[in-house]
């Protein structure tokens, strides 16, 4: 009996201890299910915001004041201050990138830019393959000769070596007085390289935008230059460009060019580089062309 008694009370408490022990395992698969959670909680979760569009600008920085590379190579300028302005108005970013003038309208046509500001003359011809905002600039060609020049209006270049930068609106000009194939024209990459041309002798006279003529004849007083101004010239504006039909971001240029002017944004930036508000706002007196 005793016997008897013991193994019931041996399986009673084996039974117990089965019992007990699968309690805990279902007790540590609960506490192991747990952080399963915050899990779930997580995937649904609002999905990040994708960072905002960066637009990217093409610009030839060597052009001063319009756009031109300081002492820590950033890319500084009217034209920058400028866009810079706008994208703050319309909330969004950009970046500028130098981009050489030979190849800067296919940058923008090949998509490898989203837009371009870079003193650029508003043309017909020009308008065929890009769309332009509103003008943002007027200007006008002008030229530099040395200071014991003869010249006093832009015929007086015929018979001498010009220096202009190449595919500019003064290399056109140019052209159209001297000749296409004529040997006199010397066509750089930039205007102060042609300018540097001028100090040294290789040409007679350099025609170019007046506001980066002007610029640099105040601040290179020891290259001994002067400046004439014809009426001949052909008044022109720059404008902001993107690629042929690119509506999107043409509408959104413009909507904060006219913000920045509304607001006198405009003006300041203007006063900065020239000295004094435009009388009319993105119709300056002294101003330049590519």
């Amino acid at each position: 009996m005793a016997n008897n008694t013991t193994s019931r009370r041996v399986f009673l408490q084996a039974g117990l201890l089965g019992t007990a022990t699968l309690l805990g395992a279902c007790g540590k698969k609960e506490e192991a299910a747990a952080p399963a959670a915050p899990a779930a909680s997580e995937s649904t979760a609002a999905t990040p915001a994708a960072p905002a569009k960066v637009y990217v600008v093409g610009t030839d920085a060597a052009y001063a004041p319009f756009e031109s590379q300081n002492e820590k190579g950033e890319i500084v300028g009217f034209d920058i201050d400028i866009v810079s302005a706008i994208a703050a108005k319309a909330g969004v970013q950009v970046k500028f990138v130098n981009t050489p003038w030979e190849g800067i309208f296919n940058a923008v046509a090949q998509g490898d830019r989203d837009l371009l500001v870079s003193a650029i003359t508003i043309t017909d011809e020009r308008k065929q393959s890009m769309d332009f905002t509103a003008p943002y600039f007027d200007a006008v060609q002008l030229i530099a000769v040395r200071k014991d020049s003869k010249v006093t209006k832009f015929e007086d270049l015929k018979p001498l070596k010009v220096g202009v930068q190449t595919g500019t609106t003064g290399d056109e000009v140019v052209t159209k007085l001297l000749g296409k194939n004529s040997a006199a024209i010397k066509r750089f990459e930039s205007t102060p390289l042609a300018l540097k041309e001028l100090e040294s002798g290789g040409v007679d006279a350099v025609v170019a935008d007046n506001g980066v003529i002007a610029h640099y004849v105040t601040n290179n007083a020891g290259a001994g230059f002067k400046t004439v101004s014809d009426p001949s010239f052909t008044p022109e504006q720059y404008g902001i460009a993107v690629r042929k039909g690119n509506t999107a971001v043409l509408e959104m240029l413009n909507q904060g060019l006219a913000g920045i002017r509304a607001d006198g944004t405009y003006d300041r930036i203007y006063a900065k580089y020239f000295g004094s508000a435009p009388a009319t706002a993105g119709t300056p007196a002294s101003a330049a062309s590519k």
